[in-house]
């Protein structure tokens, strides 16, 4: 074989090789059992012992024993450890948030008394025994007219709240009640409750009830009858201008026919007769070009001149007279007006110019409530229970904490953000969530990092700053950017 091809088939089996060590991947390292290393320890402190009868035997085993013993140092492991595995989830994937399980749970009931109350149960589901402070915020005028010894009753300009330091054993549930008079009787009040850490404001778990002295539903509304319905009495009113017309146009055809037709007595039929003989036309003898007989009698005895065939009157259409047209288009048109003035007045009256305007581009219906109401819109469910706003402002603004809670009401994740979360002034202007004090309250969590997964609820405390003096009148939670979102009234 020429050392030409030699050479090339030298080459292509080293290529060849190559592209197989390229091709397989590196099969990584078993890890030994983490057993051995124990069960080997023993073994390998033995040489040790026997070295000085190894030494006194020959001092070249010893040598080798020591070489054999050297690589293994004393103070690290006999084995290294596994590597760990990659990531099941990969770092560009954004985790949906779902709210933990909480120790402290919160349920309120209202009471079945004919007074407004209300049972509060806080459960400490842990093995370990749990300070709380539980807040229950009352309804606007209201007040407390008996809680559970320990409750304290704090009363400022605009809310009045009942406040309880517990200390939870483990594993039980403590019950709190409250009763409230109320200046306006017969009306649903809503109190929500949150149970909080001890000595701040991070919520454990919130809860809401509305007591109603009424539970039996309200019957529906019914319809007003027809006669006060202005709608039907314009109908029937037009209705009546139109067979009033329609009755006198046909008395004055009927009429003027009646006049057209003349006497009706027994000489007007033979006159009648009289005339249609004539107009029938009767040719006289005599008065033909070429008759020799001028002058002549007509026969059967008629002589004299030939009579004139008089002209029988064509009756002409009637039309109803101008005044009667005039007057029923003009009855017509005012009931049309006058039923566009009244609908357009009842809708203008149904509109409420104190509601934000929620058509357009904003996606489902703004729905507006109170401060403990769930409120629903188009993906999530916000229940605002505590706003406090502290007595004495910070150098940076007057920080008012609002504890809302958010349920996530879709199959799917969400997002939120915190720039679409607003709390109106008086002033009319706004202002949205300060995320920096928010993450604080937090404990250092971005409750707006990550979506809400399907079903999941969370509870959790905003802030937004505001000016000295200032209060929040209105907060403005959505989902999205187009979702026209809640409102909630500030007491």
């Amino acid at each position: 074989m020429p050392a030409s091809r030699r050479h090339h088939r030298a080459l292509a089996v080293f290529v060849h090789c190559l592209g197989i060590l390229a091709a397989v991947p590196a099969l990584p390292t078993v890890a030994p059992e983490p057993a051995a290393p124990e069960a080997t320890a023993p073994r390998a402190a033995a040489p040790p012992a026997t070295a000085p009868r190894a030494a006194a035997a020959s001092p070249g085993v010893l040598r080798a024993a020591a070489a054999t013993l050297t690589p293994t140092p004393t103070g690290t492991a006999a084995t290294p450890a596994a590597p760990a595995p990659p990531p099941l989830v990969s770092p560009s994937v954004v985790v949906p948030t779902r709210g933990a399980a909480s120790a402290v749970t919160v349920l309120v009931t209202p009471a079945g008394t004919p007074a407004p109350g209300y049972q509060v149960q806080v459960r400490n589901a842990s093995s370990m025994a749990v300070a709380t402070t539980v807040r229950q915020e009352l309804p606007p005028g209201t007040s407390a007219t008996w809680v559970t010894p320990g409750g304290r009753t704090s009363r400022s300009a605009t809310t009045t709240e009942v406040t309880w330091q517990l200390r939870l054993p483990a594993r039980s549930t403590t019950t709190l009640h409250t009763a409230l008079t109320t200046a306006a009787p017969g009306r649903a009040l809503s109190a929500p409750a949150c149970a909080f850490a001890a000595g701040g404001d991070r919520p454990y778990d919130c809860a809401t009830a509305t007591w109603d002295r009424s539970p039996v539903p309200a019957a529906q509304a019914t319809d007003a009858p027809a006669w006060r319905r202005p709608a039907a009495l314009l109908a029937a009113l037009a209705g009546v201008l139109l067979l009033t017309a329609a009755g006198l146009w046909w008395w004055q055809r009927r009429r003027r026919a009646r006049a057209t037709a003349g006497p009706t007595g027994p000489g007007a039929g033979s006159a009648g007769a009289g005339i249609r003989a004539a107009g029938a036309g009767t040719v006289y003898a005599g008065t033909g070009a070429g008759s020799a007989d001028v002058g002549a009698a007509a026969p059967g005895g008629a002589g004299g001149p030939p009579r004139p065939v008089p002209t029988v009157a064509v009756g002409r259409r009637r039309r109803p007279p101008v005044w009667l047209v005039v007057g029923a288009a003009v009855a017509v048109l005012a009931g049309v007006v006058l039923a566009a003035t009244v609908t357009a007045t009842q809708r203008v009256a149904a509109i409420d110019t104190t509601k934000q305007p929620s058509s357009g581009a904003w996606v489902g219906t703004s729905t507006t409530g109170v401060v403990g109401v769930p409120l629903r819109e188009q993906a999530l469910e916000f229940t605002v229970y505590r706003v406090a706003c502290p007595s004495t402002p910070s150098v940076a603004g007057r920080q008012c904490q609002a504890t809302v809670g958010v349920r996530n009401l879709t199959p799917e994740q969400q997002t939120w953000h915190g720039e679409m979360q607003r709390a109106y002034l008086p002033g009319g202007t706004w202002v949205g969530v300060d995320e920096a004090a928010t993450r604080l309250a937090n404990q250092g969590r971005d409750v707006f990092g990550q979506p809400l997964a399907a079903g999941s609820r969370l509870v959790l405390p905003l802030v937004f700053t505001v000016d000295d003096g200032d209060r929040p009148e209105q907060l403005e939670l959505r989902s999205g950017v187009f979702s026209a979102g809640v409102r909630v009234d500030v007491p």
